[in-house]
């Protein structure tokens, strides 16, 4: 009896677990659209981790274009200031972590000229469970 149950419990797993992660990234990234002001087009793309430990970071790169303003935008979770994301250079010298103004979702900023970028993301305030990191990049139109 108790190894129908383990058997059956690990099929449910393997057959459950690919199509509840990307829902609740999906329910993350829907939530996280609101911090994409009106002036903002995203570049189309939505940025995701699955299972992010509070001991992980997750990893996202990106090219900036200059002379154009941007707006970053990462959550986890349905509230603010859950996720931290800090913006580094190619060469990881240190442009913007969110740590620095109590976790703001969002960070809206102008490049110069085109820049190659490495955006971190990790789970930090009081959530230090496991769940969806979510960035999200728009443009000023």
């Amino acid at each position: 009896m108790r190894k129908t149950v383990k058997t059956l419990f690990l099929f449910l797993l393997v057959v459950l677990t690919p199509q509840v992660f990307p829902a609740q990234c999906d329910t993350v990234a829907n939530s996280c659209a609101k911090n994409m002001a009106r002036q903002f087009l995203s570049d189309g793309q939505e940025y995701r981790a699955l299972l992010l430990n509070s001991d992980e970071t997750a990893e996202f790169h990106s090219t900036f274009y200059g002379g154009t303003t941007y707006r970053i935008v990462a959550c986890s979770g349905m509230g603010d200031g859950n996720l931290v994301f800090s913006v580094f250079d190619a060469d990881r010298n240190l442009l913007f972590t969110n740590s620095d103004y109590k976790n703001t979702p969002y960070w809206d900023f102008k490049v110069n000229s085109t820049l190659d970028c490495i955006i971190e993301a990790r789970l930090g305030g009081e959530n230090q469970g496991s769940g969806c990191a979510v960035v999200l990049i728009g443009f000023k139109q």
